[in-house]
Formats: C-alpha cells, sequence, structure tokens
C-alpha cells in the first residue's frame, strides 16, 4: 500500500456536527508540558495577622520537574502538616504554656480561590473536585520490575505480572495493600496478565511463549499452553467468557478457547509486533494496532481480516472506544491520535496532537474521556472526542508501562520503571462528561491541575508554553 502522508493535525476529516465538538478547523493553541511547581503555599497567622505569600517563589521553568505524591508519600505542603502535629502534641503536654504563641498553619493556594470566576466549565469542575477530600489505596513498592497489572472485575484484587515471572495478587483497601497469592507461572518475564469476565481465572502471558490459566480461589493451574507462540507474547485481551486473543512480537495473532486445546484461529497481517488488542460489546470485530504502523480489523464470527488501515509513519500503539461505540481513538509513539469511525477502520476521521511524548497506554473512562500514560511519567486526562489535554492525573518519576482502572470507575492503578504501582482516585470524571466544552480552551485553562494528582496548582503551572506548540507539529 502507499506510504501514509498525516494531513494538517487539528483539521478535521470528518462529519461529526455534534454542538460541543472541537473547533477542528483551528489548531489548539496550547500544548500541555508538566510543569509543576515545588511549592506555593500561603501561611497564615493565627491571631488574624496578614496572610503572607512567598515573594520568592516564582516559577522556574529550569527547576527539576516535582512529581506529584500518592497516599504513601505524602504531598510536599504536608511537611509543614507534620510540623503542625507534633506542634500540636507537645502543646497537649505543656497546658500552662502561653497560648498567646504564634502557629503557622499552612494553606493550599487553591482552598481560597473562588471557581465562579472561571468562564471555561471543566475548570470550575477542576477546582470544586480539588476542595473535596479523596482516599485511595497506598502504593505498592515491588522487588522486581512490574510489566503489567489488571483489577478483578467484581473485588479488590489486583493482579501484577514482573520480570521474574511471578504473578503476585494483592487484595487491597485505602488502608493497606497486602499480598493474597504469589504464583510462580513463568521462567522469564510477563508480558500481560488478565482477569476472565467472571473473575474466576487469571490468564498471564510470559517471554517464555507460555500461557498460563490459574484459579483465583485455590491459586491451582487450570491450563497451560507451552510454547503457544514462536515469538514472545507481547500483548493479550479477553473476548468473551471463555475466549481471548494474543498477539506476538512477530505480529502474528491467535484466537482461544479456554475449553480448547489449540488456538481456534490464527493470522498473520502485520510485520511487526502487536501491541494492543480490543473489542467492543458486539463483538463483531477485533481490532489490534502494530508496531509497523497498521490497525489491522478482524471480523470474529468470519475469523478472516476485515480490513487493513493505510501505514502511519509511527508505532500505533494503544486504542480505546469511545461514544457509545461510535468512534475508536488510536494512540500513537510520536503521541498523536486519529479518530476513526466506527466500522470504517481503512483511514481516519480526524487527528490531533497530544503530548510530545510518546503514548504508551490508554484507559476509556467516560464516553468521552481516558487516562494516557506515556514516556515521560505522566498521566493524563484527555477528552477525544474532540481532542483536549484537561489536565495530569498523576505522575511517575520514569515512563508509564501499564494502566487499568478498576470495576466501579473510581480507581485507576499504574505501574512505572521505578518499580511502584500507584493507585489515583478519578471518581470527579463522574461530574465531568455533561460539561459543554469550550471549542478552544484559553491559556487560563490549563492552570489547574487534577484532584488526583495532589499538587498544589498556581497559575503560572503551564506557563509559557505557547511558544512549544510550532515545535510539536514537526514531531
Amino acid at each position: 500500500m502507499r506510504n501514509f502522508n498525516s494531513p494538517k493535525f487539528g483539521h478535521s476529516m470528518g462529519d461529526d456536527s455534534d454542538d460541543d465538538e472541537f473547533d477542528s478547523g483551528t489548531e489548539p493553541e496550547f500544548l500541555m508540558e508538566p510543569y509543576v511547581l515545588e511549592e506555593f503555599p500561603i501561611m497564615e497567622e493565627i491571631e488574624g495577622d496578614e496572610v503572607e505569600e512567598d515573594e520568592g517563589s516564582d516559577y522556574n521553568p529550569n527547576e527539576e520537574i516535582v512529581i506529584g505524591t500518592s497516599s504513601s508519600d505524602e504531598d510536599d505542603s504536608d511537611d509543614s502538616d507534620s510540623d503542625k502535629d507534633d506542634e500540636a502534641g507537645n502543646a497537649g503536654g505543656a497546658e500552662g504554656e502561653d497560648s498567646s504563641t504564634k502557629n503557622s498553619v499552612p494553606k493550599r493556594v487553591i482552598d481560597d480561590y473562588d471557581e465562579e470566576m472561571e468562564e471555561d466549565e471543566v475548570i470550575k469542575a477542576i477546582i470544586t473536585e480539588i476542595k473535596k477530600p479523596r482516599s485511595k489505596p497506598p502504593d505498592i513498592k515491588t522487588e522486581d520490575f512490574v510489566t503489567d497489572l489488571c483489577f478483578h472485575p467484581d473485588q479488590d484484587i489486583l493482579a501484577v505480572g514482573t520480570t521474574t515471572g511471578d504473578v503476585i495478587v494483592y487484595k487491597f483497601t485505602n488502608d493497606e495493600c497486602t499480598i493474597m497469592n504469589t504464583h510462580e507461572a513463568h521462567t522469564k518475564s510477563v508480558r500481560d496478565v488478565e482477569f476472565n469476565p467472571d473473575g474466576d481465572v487469571l490468564i498471564s502471558t510470559a517471554r517464555d511463549r507460555s500461557i498460563m490459566v490459574t484459579d483465583v480461589e485455590t491459586g491451582k493451574l487450570k491450563r497451560f499452553w507451552d510454547d503457544a507462540h514462536d515469538e514472545p507474547v507481547y500483548t493479550m485481551s479477553m473476548i468473551t467468557e471463555h475466549t481471548f486473543a494474543t498477539g506476538d512480537d512477530d505480529g502474528v495473532l491467535k484466537l482461544w478457547d479456554l475449553r480448547q486445546k489449540e488456538p481456534i484461529f490464527k493470522l498473520k497481517e502485520v510485520e511487526d509486533f502487536i501491541s494492543c488488542i480490543i473489542t467492543n460489546e458486539q463483538k463483531k470485530y477485533l481490532l489490534m494496532t502494530s508496531g509497523d504502523g497498521y490497525l489491522t480489523t478482524i471480523n470474529i464470527p468470519q475469523r478472516k481480516m476485515y480490513v487493513q488501515s493505510e501505514p502511519y509513519e509511527e508505532e500505533l500503539t494503544c486504542m480505546g472506544v469511545f461514544r457509545k461505540d461510535s468512534k475508536l481513538v488510536v494512540g500513537s509513539s510520536k503521541g498523536n491520535f486519529y479518530t476513526f469511525n466506527w466500522g470504517q477502520f481503512g483511514y481516519h476521521c480526524d487527528a490531533f496532537i497530544g503530548p510530545k511524548a510518546g503514548v504508551n497506554k490508554m484507559v476509556p473512562i467516560t464516553e468521552r474521556i481516558a487516562v494516557t500514560g506515556g514516556e515521560d511519567g505522566i498521566l493524563r486526562a484527555m477528552h477525544l472526542v474532540p481532542g483536549r489535554v484537561l489536565g495530569v492525573v498523576g505522575q511517575h518519576s520514569l515512563a508509564v508501562e501499564t494502566i487499568d482502572i478498576n470495576s466501579t470507575g473510581e480507581l485507576i492503578a499504574s505501574s512505572s520503571h521505578d518499580n511502584d504501582i500507584r493507585f489515583w482516585n478519578i471518581k470527579y470524571f463522574e461530574e465531568f462528561d455533561d460539561i459543554k466544552y469550550n471549542s478552544k480552551p484559553d491559556k487560563k485553562a490549563m492552570t489547574h491541575n487534577l484532584p488526583s494528582s495532589k499538587q498544589t496548582n498556581a497559575a503560572d503551572f503551564f506557563s509559557g508554553l505557547a511558544g512549544d506548540q510550532s515545535g510539536s507539529e514537526g514531531d
């Protein structure tokens, strides 16, 4: 097929005329980079003295990026909270101490911010949600590198695959995460772990080319495929209660049934690794992206290829289905996003530039919004239909390896190359889906971080980004 030449991003090629669609005829004015102030406190004296701001806290773009903390690491601003608690404890043991002693009480800038001053409904919702208390499980620090993770469909259980070939099953609460079981399943690094829809079996694949099916309750091995592929399995996806698909490093797709010993379908239409496999509720089409830049669609009932897209000049890495299965959005190694009308998978209908860093994973969390993780370690909320960056959901110090969302839609878990598994409370997005989005957000619309990131927001959070736009189009 002919080489694909990307159209100018921001110019829509589709005919979606919803009144809240992004004005794709105009390029986005600002791109988003994760510059965060190290600290932006306001200290308020108890006795009613005037509020004093630290005049030396101006943002310096050359400073090191501060990575957001999670429940196991208190927010940077909590350092002064600890001092405050210590002072309170000492005061309890010395009741005769002069009550006129002044104590500093830390205060976030955002706590006194009036969201009604904002014109953008998105920013109003973000500020409102930031002020609410939120809970989530503590971080998990693993000894080995985490390669994949998956939430149980019904219970507060998280399965984690590691480079040693082990699959570790955690039980989590807002107070602690405990190991339920450790399955020494594979001889080489785990590539993918998935629960079946009922949650009674756990399927894992690895670089040793094997597929393991384990009983969740007993931990016993139920089925084992040795040499399931000629090359290591790269990704896997559940289709129905008994069927799942696997794709390997050489571009081979196989369809499996837990009740049969041999694969029920095999196809090779690409020459590079298969990066992502998904389907929708109808289970008619199985879609896969690959490292050689193709989106390939399989007709499941007919067990043959339906259509293959034009080649893209970048790796296609992840996918998500939106708008009641009417839109497919594909992310790439260059941070670009391509939107396809469902059933028309040969060529995209719209495209827009996301973050500069490559996108590794995408998890839809509403009919229009997804959380993406990339090479820069930032988890971003993206309003994908139409395209708009909403803000930072969470941060890792290294590239994001995998993301998953739990069955209630309240939590996402992410892992990075730093061996951390972090949880992020994203329940606030329930309030976002019905918001009417401005067709062209201005610079001020990107000055507030999302509640789950636990970062203190400041007016210049994304300052100086306008000049970055021209350079990003050349990615």
